[in-house]
């Protein structure tokens, strides 16, 4: 074996521990001070797409030849401005449907959620889930934005939860 091939394995068990290690404090301690920039590095890396978890099941779903039910409770329709926040996902003249939520437990991570902002409402993907001393907080982003929406979003300013999209 060169020293060459001796070095660069060496150099890459180092790494490779070095990484361990770093994994395993996170995971214990959840430092941010190194969680945050490790999480910011890998999602530049790779890029995990947030998808909303299966709310409507299958068999909730009647398919009929002149109409289609859809069997959910309290139902809500939606419209949406043009502010090209979500695009392409949703935009103005984009049909939804909505449900509102019970519990800060039915919000999860990838959930579309309309949630109250001053006199607006707004329409942004859950991409943190985090709790402090107030409690439960959701971090939100416009899918087209490129940064987090500024504030944590508490579950009483939390209105509806996406659950359709009608195009």
């Amino acid at each position: 074996m060169t020293n060459t091939l001796r070095n660069f394995i060496i150099t890459l068990f180092i790494i490779s521990i070095a990484v361990f290690l770093t994994a395993i404090i996170i995971q214990v301690f959840h430092p941010a001070q190194i969680e945050k920039p490790v999480n910011t590095a890998i999602s530049k890396v790779y890029s995990v797409k947030l998808t909303p978890p299966d709310r409507i099941k299958e068999s909730q779903i009647h398919v009929y030849e002149d109409k289609i039910i859809i069997d959910i409770k309290n139902p809500k329709w939606a419209r949406f401005a043009n502010t090209n926040s979500m695009v392409p996902f949703l935009d103005e003249g984009t049909n939804a449907i909505q449900i509102q939520p019970g519990n800060p437990e039915d919000i999860q991570l990838g959930d579309i959620i309309s949630y109250e902002y001053g006199d607006s409402i707004i329409i942004h993907r859950v991409v943190e889930i985090n709790e402090d001393s107030e409690g439960k907080y959701y971090i939100v982003k416009g899918d087209n934005n490129p940064q987090e929406d500024p504030i944590r979003v508490r579950f009483p300013q939390i209105k509806r939860i996406l659950v359709g999209v009608i195009y």
